[in-house]
């Protein structure tokens, strides 16, 4: 049966009404289709992998629940690996559309599948329910798509599922590449939780307990076996799924990402929005970059919570903060073309001078000993991240998803420019500290400086 977590959140949920998250999941297809759906066909959507996976079975299922099929099933070639790209939402999309309002998609999917069927469906106003094939990713159960154009990935609005089958069997016995991903995705909410601590520190972005207890609650009991979950252990990996379909539930309860996404996946979005890795074969997927940004958050922390920032000279830093003509001259010089007016406006929305500033400052000041308290019952070292991500069978360090040294290290300026969201990056650049915390990282007793290979 679907557990009692996801039974909570679905209440909260705001256009997922039903989730089947159990073993055996895929044979209730129909049923769960039938319920959300009366009267509607349906237009199963896969890729080769993806129906080898349960196609065969999701189809009896929908059949025997007297589904009336709109078409055959819709299959995407599965060599090489199906990208996110919006020419195959194009594709769907118009192959779906003179079908009419009365079928709805069944897409059989990870990660990338869903996003296409989502921003197909959500393009022409439809409803849509998701066959889940892998652990792989916490967007399952959340609005949006990452989906790339030109070279070029971002989310775009769309809403989540309305109906999702989690099998864990099915999950279970998907590549390992896949399980390690979802394990890279979710790890990243431990430092996130840090960020929202510190925005609601602040006063910028209060954390709402309910939406907390989602994805927090569960989160650690999930994280704690890595190694039984690159083992494919059929507990290890219900625990997986339910925490990334946990995250999507969150953010739909939030209508927003914050519960699930902070400084870590900056780093992820900036590489994306560069375009980084989007031709390998197969595309490097989000939960690696979201892996590596993660231990570059914690070590990020580990720095700023030494500084002793409630005994900061406010009219220094007020004095040294650059003007917005500097601040936007640097973005200038640091993003590339198809980024750059966005990371302008979100950098200027950002930056605070005089006494608006010192009004900030005196906030941080007032609230450092509590934030530090907080957050360090709420991170783990990046040490520990490192091993965690390791034992699940995740990268751990740039090298391992081709990320060159200099371009790492400028991205941790970077990442900083490219989102409204505060983190730990945006205090570090309120007290004029981000440059300086970088330059310790990556000196030679620095976290970073003692691991410049990822064998050190």
């Amino acid at each position: 049966m679907t557990s009692e977590l996801i039974e909570t959140a679905l209440k909260t949920a705001t256009e997922t009404r039903a989730i089947f998250f159990e073993r055996g999941a895929t044979a209730r297809t129909g049923e769960l289709f039938a319920n959300e759906f009366p009267g509607k066909k349906v237009l199963v959507v896969a890729d080769e992998n993806t129906f080898a996976a349960c196609g065969d079975e999701v189809v009896k299922s929908l059949r025997e629940a007297g589904v009336e099929f709109a078409q055959e099933p819709y299959i995407f070639p599965g060599i090489p690996t199906l990208y996110a790209g919006y020419d195959n939402v194009t594709k769907l999309r118009e192959y779906m559309e003179p079908l009419g309002d009365g079928v709805v998609v069944c897409s059989i999917a990870a990660g990338t599948l869903n996003d296409i069927t989502k921003l197909a469906s959500g393009e022409l106003g439809r409803e849509y329910m998701n066959v889940c094939t892998a652990a792989s990713v916490d967007g399952y159960a959340s609005f949006g798509a990452a989906i790339s154009k030109d070279g070029f990935k971002i989310t775009r609005s769309c809403p989540a599922p309305a109906a999702l089958i989690a099998d864990i069997d099915v999950m279970a016995v998907a590549p390992q590449r896949l399980t390690a991903t979802g394990y890279g995705d979710l790890i990243e909410k431990i430092p996130a939780g840090a960020d929202w601590i510190l925005a609601d520190e602040l006063g910028i972005e209060p954390i709402d307990d309910y939406v907390w207890g989602l994805v927090q609650g569960p989160l650690r009991d999930t994280l704690a076996d890595p190694e039984a979950i690159a083992a494919g252990d059929l507990d290890a990996i219900a625990k997986l799924g339910e925490g990334n379909i946990m995250s999507g539930l969150a953010m739909q309860a939030a209508q927003s990402s914050r519960p699930a996404s902070g400084a870590g996946h900056q780093f992820s979005h900036t590489w994306e929005m560069e375009g980084h890795g989007l031709d390998w074969e197969p595309p490097l997927s989000h939960g690696f970059k979201v892996a590596v940004g993660t231990v570059a958050s914690c070590a990020l922390w580990e720095e700023a919570l030494k500084l002793d920032l409630e005994n900061l000279d406010i009219e220094q830093v007020v004095a040294n903060t650059p003007s917005k003509e500097e601040v936007e001259a640097r973005v200038r010089s640091m993003q590339i073309d198809r980024i750059v007016e966005d990371a302008v406006k979100h950098t200027l929305a950002k930056h605070l001078e005089g006494d608006e500033l010192r009004e900030r400052l005196r906030k941080i000041k007032e609230a450092w000993p509590t934030i530090r308290e907080r957050a360090r019952e709420q991170l783990i070292s990046a040490n520990e991240v490192w091993d965690m991500l390791k034992a699940a069978g995740a990268p751990y360090h740039p090298d391992m998803i081709e990320i060159g040294w200099d371009r790492f290290r400028e991205t941790h300026i970077k990442a900083q420019q490219i989102r409204p969201r505060y983190t730990i990056f945006d205090v570090l650049t309120d007290v004029n500290m981000l440059d300086d915390v970088v330059e310790k990282l990556f000196s030679d007793d620095g976290f970073w400086g003692q691991h410049r290979n990822a064998q050190e």
